[in-house]
C-alpha cells in the first residue's frame, strides 16, 4: 500500500525479491490537461504488470483483499486509514514510517521535522496497529539533517533509507528473529497533515522559524507571501544579520535580489515562483520586477 514517490523505490525493491500479489494506491486525483494521471505507485504497478486497485475506501475491498491470500502487508505513505479487520488478514503488517518514532507520528513527519527545526530524523519499520503509528518497532535508522535539505530532498533520501532498512530486516521479522520493541508513549508527538492555512509565511516571525517553514514546505506544496494580492511562492531563503528598526515585512532592497525585514533579522528570497511563470532565483526575479518597492511593508 502506497501512493507518492516516497513509496516507489520500496515497491520496486520488494517486487525484485518477493511475489507482490496486490498493490493498493489512493485514487488518481491530479489532473494534467484535464486528464487524471496515475499516482506514482499506480504508474509503477502498471509498468511492472502488478495487480492494482485504487479504492476510495479500502474497507470496501475487504473480501477482495482477503481472497488474495497474501501473508505480509507493507505500507509506505499510503494515505488512508486501514481498518483493523484488514490488518488482521496478515501475519505481519509493516509500515515504513519517515521519522524516529515515537516522535512525529502522523501524516506529515518529514515536513514537520524541518518546520520544527529538528537536527536529525530517520526511518522506523514498525507494526501497524489500530492506534496511529503506535505499533512496536522492528528497526530504526537515523539521518542527520543537512542545512541544504528541504522536504522534497528529505522525502527522496528517507525513501531510500527506508527501502534498504526494510529489505535488510524483513526476512528476520518474518522468521521471528526480530520481535520488535514497544514505543515509549510518554515521548510520542504527533505531526498532523499540512493545512493550506499554514502555507502563508508570517513575516513577523523570527528568521529561523521562517526558513524552517520554507524548507518544510519546499517543493510541495510550497510556502508563499502575498504582495498586492499576488501569491508569490517561496522555495528557498537566506537569513541576513540585520538590526534595523523597520517593521517586519518592510522591503529593504530590490537590487540583485529581494531582501525583507522580519522580526529579528532579514531574509533574502533565493528561489521563488510568480504565478504563471517559471521558478527563478531571487536575483533574476529582481531584474525588472515591479511588485516590491523599497520601504513598503508587505
Amino acid at each position: 500500500m502506497g501512493t507518492p514517490e516516497f513509496s516507489v523505490p520500496i515497491l520496486k525493491a520488494l517486487n525484485e525479491k518477493y511475489e507482490v500479489l496486490l498493490v493498493i494506491s489512493q485514487p488518481n486525483r491530479v489532473k494534467k490537461k484535464g486528464v487524471l494521471i496515475d499516482t506514482p505507485v499506480a504508474s509503477l504497478a502498471k509498468e511492472l504488470n502488478l495487480n492494482l486497485i485504487q479504492p476510495e475506501k479500502i474497507a470496501d475491498e475487504f473480501e477482495y483483499i482477503k481472497g488474495i491470500g497474501a501473508d505480509v502487508l507493507v505500507t509506505a505513505a499510503y494515505g488512508q486509514y486501514v481498518p483493523t479487520k484488514i490488518l488482521d488478514l496478515f501475519k505481519y503488517k509493516l509500515n515504513v514510517h519517515g521519522s524516529l518514532l515515537p516522535k512525529h507520528r502522523g501524516g506529515a513527519p518529514i515536513q514537520r521535522c524541518l518546520i520544527e527545526g529538528d537536527k536529525k530524523t530517520g526511518v522506523t519499520i514498525m507494526e501497524m496497529t489500530k492506534k496511529l503509528d503506535a505499533g512496536k518497532m522492528y528497526g530504526v535508522r537515523e539521518y542527520e539533517i543537512l542545512d541544504s535539505d528541504n522536504s522534497s530532498i528529505l522525502f527522496e533520501k528517507l525513501s531510500i533509507i527506508g527501502r534498504d532498512l526494510l529489505l535488510e530486516i524483513i526476512d528476520d521479522i518474518y522468521a521471528g528473529r526480530i520481535e520488535g520493541i514497544a514505543q515509549n508513549e510518554e515521548e510520542a508527538t504527533f505531526s498532523k497533515n499540512i493545512n493550506p492555512s499554514e502555507e502563508k509565511l508570517d513575516l513577523n516571525s523570527n528568521a529561523l522559524d521562517i526558513r524552517n517553514k520554507v524548507r518544510g514546505l519546499a517543493m510541495e506544496p510550497g510556502s508563499y507571501i502575498l504582495v498586492n494580492d499576488i501569491k508569490l511562492k517561496i522555495y528557498d531563503i537566506n537569513i541576513i544579520d540585520y538590526e534595523g528598526n523597520e517593521a517586519p515585512g518592510t522591503v529593504l532592497s530590490v537590487k540583485k535580489g529581494i531582501t525583507i525585514k522580519v522580526k529579528d533579522k532579514a531574509i533574502s528570497l533565493e528561489k521563488l515562483l510568480y504565478p504563471g511563470k517559471k521558478l527563478m532565483s531571487g536575483k533574476d526575479f529582481s531584474n525588472g520586477q515591479k511588485i516590491f518597492k523599497v520601504g513598503e511593508i508587505i
